[in-house]
């Protein structure tokens, strides 16, 4: 009895083929818990769409998808001096976001960030003139830029990334390849219209692997029903049944990721107030599950335990059996399977 991610697998390459097509010369992200597919299947998948370079979110990361991957690995994170040294084959490529980086990794391939409106790391301008000798002793395999996901100020991707483009042509520095994020496929053809001289190569995970929210579901099986009365005590915290019902073991607890919810930035009054009613059910103990069973999500009884939930179905609902697999909301960056089947 497990917490399963079934796969459409047909479904779910063809997805990866279209997105290969709106961005040529794509790098696939591979990084976190493996967008909830792990390391090892979307280190096998980026091979079957003939990538040269996959990109992962840290130097453990990439020691481990090294022995999966044959081609060339992008580090995101960007060095540090006095970072732990991990072993690493050379054809791990190094992000860097100042010049001290560069000049701390002599000899290595790296990519320099600059820093766009994200404000979270990269080169500023005032760094350029810096940058022509710190090179001279690099392997540069090209910049980059992290834009951001909204654009709440009405402005243009694409006059931030060419912003850039014009003031590192302006510092005489190599531009013969830039790798961009969160860019539109249409966006993208603008700049290399534009640029024809420089490579853009867009890093994509969330859209390549999670693009197509119909070609994966997650599913956790029954492990036991126990009818309870109204008034009756149940779990660790003994508390009460407000009403008759059933109380359902499903797979899936904490050490899955169920239960646990990265923030979420709301946008609207609806969602807004959905959040602030979510919130003050939560503080008496009403905790809605990602667990849906007969077309409803269905109530925690009590806080996930490690490896199952336990929810509280109604008596005027038809009983689950023991067996049964009850579809899970799950989001797939913060959840950890079973086991994973393909259909």
């Amino acid at each position: 009895m497990a917490l399963t991610l079934y796969v459409d697998t047909a479904r779910w390459r063809a997805h990866h083929k279209q997105v290969q097509e709106q961005f040529p010369g794509l790098v696939p992200v591979c990084k976190g818990n493996g967008y909830g597919f792990g390391h090892e299947r979307l280190a096998d998948e980026a091979t079957r769409l003939g990538s040269d370079i996959l990109a992962v979110g840290t130097t453990y990361e990439a020691a481990r998808v090294k022995d999966w991957f044959s081609g060339d690995l992008l580090v995101l994170t960007p060095f540090r001096r006095g970072e732990e040294p991990v072993p690493l084959p050379d054809r791990v490529i190094r992000s860097v976001s100042s010049v001290d980086g560069v000049y701390g990794l002599v000899g290595a391939r790296v990519v320099i960030e600059v820093m766009s409106s994200m404000k979270r790391h990269g080169v500023s301008e005032q760094d350029l003139p810096n940058l022509h000798a710190a090179i001279e002793n690099v392997r540069l395999e090209g910049f980059a830029i992290h834009l951001p996901l909204d654009r709440t100020d009405g402005s243009d991707a694409v006059e931030e990334v060419i912003g850039w483009m014009d003031r590192l042509r302006a510092a005489r520095l190599p531009l013969h390849t830039m790798f961009v994020s969160h860019l539109k496929s249409e966006e993208l053809i603008r700049l290399q219209q534009q640029f024809p001289q420089t490579r853009f190569r867009a890093r994509i995970g969330t859209r390549l692997w999670l693009g197509d929210h119909d070609a994966t579901e997650y599913r956790g099986a029954v492990l036991d029903v126990t009818r309870i009365a109204k008034g009756e005590r149940f779990g660790y915290r003994q508390q009460k049944a407000a009403s008759d019902g059933f109380l359902v073991v499903v797979a899936g607890g904490t050490s899955h990721g169920v239960g646990l919810e990265a923030p979420k930035a709301l946008h609207g009054v609806m969602p807004r107030a959905k959040g602030v009613a979510r919130a003050g059910l939560a503080t008496v103990n009403r905790n809605l599950s990602p667990f849906v069973w007969a077309g409803k999500q269905r109530w925690f009884a009590e806080p996930p335990h490690m490896q199952v939930s336990i929810l509280f179905i109604p008596s005027d609902t038809t009983e689950p059996k023991v067996g049964d697999e009850l579809v899970a909301h799950l989001r797939h960056t913060t959840t950890q399977f079973d086991r994973i089947l393909d259909r």
